[in-house]
C-alpha cells in the first residue's frame, strides 16, 4: 500500500515536467573553431602575455551564457588564444571585468578548489576526438590549479594531479591566466597527419554575478566535459609521442609516542623511510603505475560523521595513488549532492579496503601495480597490491580486473572481478554493468555482484538498476535495489544489506515568468524523494521515507533556502543503537520539519545551516549542522562546524542527551605552493579529541615538502577512572617529481 502511495504521489507532482524543455537544445552540426598558432621560442609563464607571439593571435570571445541566461551572450569579455613549440600547449585567457580585480572572488589557495567559491577558468580537451573524455585544466585568479579527467560527463577522476604550469594576473581591467601544459601531459593518438585538431571548450566563471559563460555553449544541466558539445582547436601540430615516464621517489622520518595503550605497544618510536611510485605511459592509450612501500603520511584526514540513520557512511578515498585512474575501477550507483537517486549506494570496488583498517587507521602497503587501458571503443585495468601484516593480522593480497566496451553515443558494458586473500580465505566478487545513455536526456544505470567467500561457503548478491531523465527543468529518477543477506563486498561497500529498495523521486526547476524577485532568485526547485525498503531475506517491510521539499529556492549568488516534512516507518527486528542510545525491535512512524540555507559561498563570510526537528522512533530528535567560514582573503580561510544532535526520551531507557561533534579547519597560505592546513576533531560520543596539522611547499612541480604533526586523544569512559590514551606523530616527508 505504501509503495502504491509513493508511485502516485510522484507519478502526480512529475507529470507537468514531461512537457517540451525549450531550453534544452542538442549539439550544433557545425562546431565552432579556435585556431592555435605554432612559435619557435619558449615563453615565459608569468600571466602578463607580453611576449610578441601573443599578438600572432587575435584568439577568440564572443562567449556565450550557460548560467543564468542560457543562449545570450556573456555581459564580461572573455578572449581566449592558443600557442604551441615543440614542449608546451600555451594558453592565455583575458578575463575582462569592468569593476576589475574589486569583483575577484576567491576563498582559499586549495589545489581543486571549490567551484562554487571562485573566479575561474576551464579548459577541456578531448584529445582522441571520441566525444566522451577528457583533460581539464583550471585556474582561479590567483593561479590555483585545479585538473581532473572526465569520461562521458559521468565519471571523473577529480584527484589526478597532470603536470603543468600556471601563473595569474590582476589589476582594474580584470585577470589574466598564462597556462604552459606539457605535450606529455596531454596524452594524443599518433597520427598520419602532421597536423591535428581536438575537441575543445572552456567556461569562464565570472563569480561576483555567478555569470557562467562558454566557448561552445552546453546545456546548464552538463558541464563544458560533455564534450558532444565541444568546439574544436585547430592547426595543431604536436610532435610524435614518445617515451613518457615519471618517477616520484619520497624519504620519511617519523616520530612515535602512545600513552596508555597497554603493554604490547612501545611507548615511543623513530623510523626511516624509503619508498616511492612509477609511471610509465607506454603509449598514449597505456599507462603503469608501479608503487613500492607506499605510504599516504600527507593524506587528508577523514572528518568524522555522527550518523542517525540506518545506512552506512561512506568516506571518500583521499590517496593519491588510488585516486588517480579511479574512475575506471569505481563504478558505482549512488545519491547525488541533491539528494536525486535516492539512498542506496553500492561500489563494487572501494579502495578504502586496502591499506586502512575499519577506522581508518593505515595499514602498511608492502608495493603494487596498476594497470590502465583507455581507447574509444574499450578500457581495460587491472590493481595487485600486496599488504603488509600488522598488529596480529595476516598478509592480504589484493586484485582488481575490469574491462568496459564502449558503444553508442555515450553507452557503455562491463565486467570487473575483484579478490581479497589471506591464508586459509578468499572473498571474490564478480560484476557485471552497464550505463545506457538512450539519449540526450535519458540513461540506465545497472550492477549485478555475486560475492563468495571461500573460508564460510557464503555467497550473496546485488543488483541496483537506476534510470535517470535529466533536463533544464527536472530530474526524475527510479532506482530498483536488491542486496541479500549474505552479500559481503570485502574489497566494496554498500550502504545496507538485506534489502530490496524502491526508491523513485524528482527535482523540478522552475525559472518561468511567475518566478518572484528575479534579481536575486534564480529558481524554484520543490521535490520529493520516497523511499521504501523491503527485508530481502524475510519479505517483510523494513522502512519508508517521504520527505517533502514543497519550498526550495536557489539564489543567483549560489546560496539556496529549503523547507521540507518528512514522515518516516520503521520497522526493527533487533535493536539499533544510534550514537550510542538503544532502541528497541518494533514498529515505529514519526514526523519531522527540515530547515536549509546556504548564504554565499564566495563571500568573506558565508554559513551553511541545516536543521531536522521532530519525533525519532518513540522520543524526539533535533540535528542540527552549522558551518561558518570566514576567509577575508585567499591567503587566509578558517571553517568552523557544530553538529549537535539532541535526543529526548529516546530508546530503551528514555534517554535524554546531546552529542557534539565540533569541527574546526584553517588553511593559511603565502601563495599557491607553500601553504599551512589544520584540522581540529571533538566529538562527545566518544570523548575523543583529534589534531591535524600539515605544513607543504611545493619546491618544483608536484615535488613537495611535509612537515605534519597529528594527535589523538580517546577517553576510555567504561573504565572505573577514565584513562586518556593519547597518541603523536612527528612526520617529515620529501618527495620528489621528475617527467622523463
Amino acid at each position: 500500500m505504501i509503495k502504491l502511495y509513493i508511485l502516485i504521489l510522484t507519478l502526480l507532482i512529475a507529470s507537468p515536467a514531461f512537457c517540451q524543455d525549450a531550453d534544452f537544445f542538442k549539439p550544433k552540426p557545425i562546431r565552432r573553431e579556435l585556431k592555435a598558432i605554432k612559435i619557435i621560442n619558449s615563453l615565459k609563464i608569468d600571466g602578463e602575455l607580453s611576449e610578441p607571439e601573443w599578438n600572432l593571435t587575435k584568439g577568440a570571445s564572443d562567449f556565450i551564457q550557460v548560467e543564468p541566461m542560457q543562449g545570450k551572450p556573456s555581459q564580461f569579455v572573455t578572449v581566449i588564444k592558443v600557442l604551441y613549440n615543440q614542449k608546451f600547449l600555451y594558453v592565455g585567457v583575458i578575463c575582462k571585468d569592468p569593476k576589475g580585480k574589486k569583483a575577484i572572488m576567491a576563498t582559499d589557495f586549495a589545489r581543486d578548489f571549490d567551484i562554487l567559491r571562485h573566479d575561474l577558468v576551464d579548459l577541456a580537451f578531448d584529445t582522441f576526438n571520441d566525444q566522451r573524455n577528457a583533460v581539464v585544466f583550471a585556474t582561479n585568479a590567483y593561479g590555483v590549479q585545479r585538473d581532473l579527467l572526465s569520461f562521458d560527463d559521468i565519471y571523473y577522476d577529480v584527484d589526478w594531479n597532470g603536470l603543468w604550469t600556471v601563473r595569474t594576473t590582476r589589476s582594474d581591467s580584470g585577470w589574466v591566466a598564462e597556462m604552459a601544459i606539457p605535450w606529455k601531459t596531454l596524452r594524443y593518438p599518433r597520427s598520419i597527419d602532421s597536423t591535428q585538431s581536438w575537441g575543445f571548450n572552456a567556461y569562464r566563471n565570472r563569480r561576483q554575478s555567478n555569470e557562467i559563460s562558454a566557448f561552445s555553449p552546453y546545456p546548464r544541466i552538463f558541464t563544458a566535459s560533455h564534450m558532444n558539445y565541444a568546439g574544436i582547436i585547430t592547426n595543431l601540430q604536436p610532435p610524435p609521442p614518445s617515451t613518457n615516464i615519471i618517477v616520484d621517489p619520497y624519504m620519511l622520518v617519523s616520530n612515535d609516542h602512545y600513552s596508555n595503550f597497554g603493554p604490547t605497544q612501545p611507548a615511543h618510536s623513530s623510523s626511516l623511510k624509503f619508498g616511492g611510485d612509477l609511471k610509465w605511459a607506454i603509449n598514449p592509450n597505456s599507462v603503469l603505475d608501479l608503487t613500492a612501500n607506499t605510504d599516504f603520511a600527507q593524506a587528508d584526514a577523514d572528518q568524522e560523521v555522527n550518523n542517525t540513520t540506518r545506512f552506512n557512511v561512506f568516506f571518500p578515498e583521499k590517496r593519491q595513488f588510488f585516486l588517480e585512474n579511479a574512475s575506471l575501477f569505481g563504478v558505482q550507483v549512488t545519491v547525488n549532492g541533491d539528494g536525486a537517486g535516492g539512498s542506496m549506494h553500492y561500489q563494487p570496488f572501494n579502495s578504502r579496503n586496502i591499506g586502512l583498517d575499519t577506522s581508518g587507521n593505515p595499514i602498511p602497503i608492502v608495493g603494487g601495480g596498476r594497470f590502465v587501458h583507455r581507447s574509444s571503443s574499450s578500457n581495460y585495468g587491472a590493481i595487485a597490491i600486496r599488504q603488509q601484516g600488522y598488529e596480529g593480522g595476516p598478509e592480504t593480497n589484493f586484485f582488481v580486473g575490469r574491462f568496459s566496451q564502449n558503444f553508442g553515443g555515450q553507452s557503455r558494458l562491463g565486467g570487473m572481478v575483484s579478490l581479497k586473500e589471506q591464508p586459509g580465505a578468499a572473498n571474490i566478487e564478480s560484476t557485471l554493468d552497464g550505463f545506457f545513455r538512450l539519449d540526450e536526456s535519458n540513461s540506465v544505470n545497472a550492477i549485478f555482484t555475486q560475492s563468495t567467500t571461500t573460508n564460510t561457503g557464503a555467497k550473496g548478491f546485488a543488483g541496483i538498476v537506476q534510470y535517470f531523465n535529466n533536463t533544464n527543468s527536472h530530474e526524475i529518477w527510479w532506482t530498483e535495489s536488491i542486496v541479500t543477506k549474505s552479500f559481503d563486498p570485502q574489497m566494496g561497500f554498500v550502504s545496507r544489506t538485506d534489502v530490496i529498495a524502491t526508491t523513485p523521486g524528482m527535482n523540478y526547476f522552475y525559472r518561468g515568468k511567475l518566478l518572484p524577485f528575479k534579481s536575486f532568485l534564480l529558481s524554484y526547485a520543490p521535490g520529493i524523494l520516497p523511499e521504501v525498503y523491503f527485508t530481502s531475506s524475510t519479505g517483510k517491510f523494513a522502512e519508508a521515507d517521504l520527505p517533502f521539499y514543497p519550498i526550495w529556492f536557489n539564489f543567483k549568488d549560489g546560496g539556496f533556502f529549503g523547507y521540507g516534512i518528512g514522515s518516516y516507518w520503521q520497522h526493527l527486528t533487533s535493536a539499533f543503537s544510534p550514537l550510542d542510545v538503544t532502541i528497541a525491535p518494533g514498529d515505529y512512524h514519526y514526523f519531522n520539519q527540515q530547515l536549509f540555507l546556504q548564504t554565499d559561498p564566495s563571500k568573506i563570510i558565508n554559513a551553511n545551516i541545516t536543521l531536522l526537528t521532530g519525533t525519532y522512533f518513540n522520543g524526539k530528535l533535533t540535528t542540527g549542522d552549522y558551518k561558518i567560514q570566514f576567509a577575508p582573503s585567499p591567503h587566509i580561510s578558517f571553517l568552523g562546524e557544530l553538529n549537535q544532535n539532541y535526543f529526548t526520551r529516546v530508546g530503551i531507557d528514555n534517554t535524554t542527551k546531546t552529542v557534539n561533534l565540533l569541527i574546526l579547519q584553517t588553511r593559511l597560505a603565502l601563495n599557491p605552493r607553500l601553504q599551512f592546513t589544520g584540522l581540529y576533531q571533538k566529538n562527545t560520543v566518544n570523548n575523543s579529541n583529534a589534531y591535524n596539522l600539515r605544513l607543504a611547499w611545493e619546491f618544483s612541480p608536484l615535488s613537495y615538502v611535509y612537515f605534519i604533526y597529528n594527535r589523538g586523544v580517546n577517553s576510555q569512559l567504561t573504565a572505573p577512572q577514565a584513562i586518556a590514551q593519547v597518541e603523536d606523530h612527528i612526520i617529515f616527508k620529501v618527495s620528489y617529481f621528475q617527467q622523463f
